[in-house]
């Protein structure tokens, strides 16, 4: 899944976090929701604008985030 398909960020939208495409939640929420251990089901019972596209989205923007260079080099110089 190419996540830019469905996420990207705007100044004027969120303070200029990235968020779902056609919506303003941001995608930190969905995921802290995942992380909390709320499952589809609840999400989409809850929040009706948030799809599975948009959970595997979060997922695929996340892993990238993790693989980016400057996030190692920022984890590694907190851990020092």
């Amino acid at each position: 899944m190419d996540w830019r398909n469905h996420i990207y960020s705007d100044p004027e939208i969120g303070g200029g976090k990235p968020i779902f495409r056609g919506t303003r939640f941001k995608v930190d929420f969905l995921l802290k929701l995942m992380a909390a251990g709320w499952d589809a089901e609840r999400i989409g019972l809850e929040y009706p604008g948030l799809t599975g596209e948009h959970m595997r989205a979060a997922i695929a923007f996340a892993a990238d985030m993790l693989d980016e260079e400057s996030f190692v080099a920022s984890a590694q110089a907190r851990a020092a």
